[in-house]
């Protein structure tokens, strides 16, 4: 039976969609989204963080032709973390997709990621899409390359781009991490603090859909030095849990 024709089977891939003010993005998003998992037990859950637009509008209408398609909302707007735990949260699978809702993650890279994972398990806690041929102004490149170049040298996290809203994790993995605004930019670092290892895919990368983005530069900065400080601290006390074994007497 498939989704299409019946009801669907527990999903075993979800896929986490935050969104704020994408009302047209959505359905060629989840055109593609589907399309790149035609075949697997899935659903797709989209966060609409406080949105103006029509997005809600526009997913309620989709949601009456895919029953593998959910909407969860936000009343006032949390940020792209808070969405993305949300919908983590909320998601029926064990494992999770997560891609940005603007078009400029490509679904067709998600198969990549599962069999990544799926290869590399139970060592591989992470998959990250790592971005090429960025489609973005040249002062976003280069904020970007400084932030990544100090985030690498401080967390030594071993990611050229934790930027890309492209993954794929194990959800209990993901739901046992120390949760923060931003958390989503330092998930490479904390994944290799619980001794998980990390997997990449380049994924290219392509020009925003339609609207405009809802994230600035100078809003972000001082922020984003505060939590670097915050993700060093939580490395630096991580300890290891000791081997314990019960020593009981000889009969």
């Amino acid at each position: 039976m498939t989704q299409e024709t019946g009801r669907a089977p527990a999903p075993a891939i979800s896929v986490v969609v935050p969104v704020r003010n994408e009302a047209g993005n959505i359905a060629p998003l989840v055109a593609e989204i589907a399309a790149a998992l035609r075949g697997r037990a899935f659903e797709i859950v989209y966060v609409n963080d406080g949105s103006s637009d029509a997005t809600e509008q526009e997913l309620r209408g989709l949601m009456a032709q895919h029953p593998w398609l959910r909407q969860i909302r936000h009343e006032k707007s949390c940020g792209q973390s808070a969405a993305i735990r949300t919908g983590v949260a909320m998601a029926h699978a064990p494992v999770v997709v997560t891609l940005d809702g603007d078009g400029q993650n490509d679904p067709t890279f998600i198969p990549a990621l599962i069999a990544t994972l799926e290869a590399g398990a139970p060592r591989l806690g992470l998959v990250a899409g790592q971005r090429t041929g960025r489609k973005a102004t040249g002062f976003k490149k280069l904020q970007s390359r400084i932030a990544n170049a100090v985030r690498s040298t401080v967390l030594k996290d071993g990611t050229r781009d934790t930027g890309c809203g492209l993954k794929a994790f194990r959800r209990d993995l993901f739901l046992a991490l120390p949760y923060f605004d931003a958390l989503h930019r330092f998930l490479p670092a904390l994944v290799r603090r619980e001794g998980f290892a990390i997997g990449y895919v380049d994924v290219v990368d392509r020009p925003r859909g339609r609207g405009v983005s809802n994230y600035g530069f100078w809003d972000r900065l001082w922020v984003g030095i505060l939590d670097l400080a915050g993700v060093w601290w939580l490395i630096r006390r991580k300890k290891r849990i000791p081997q314990a074994q019960e020593v009981t007497l000889a009969h």
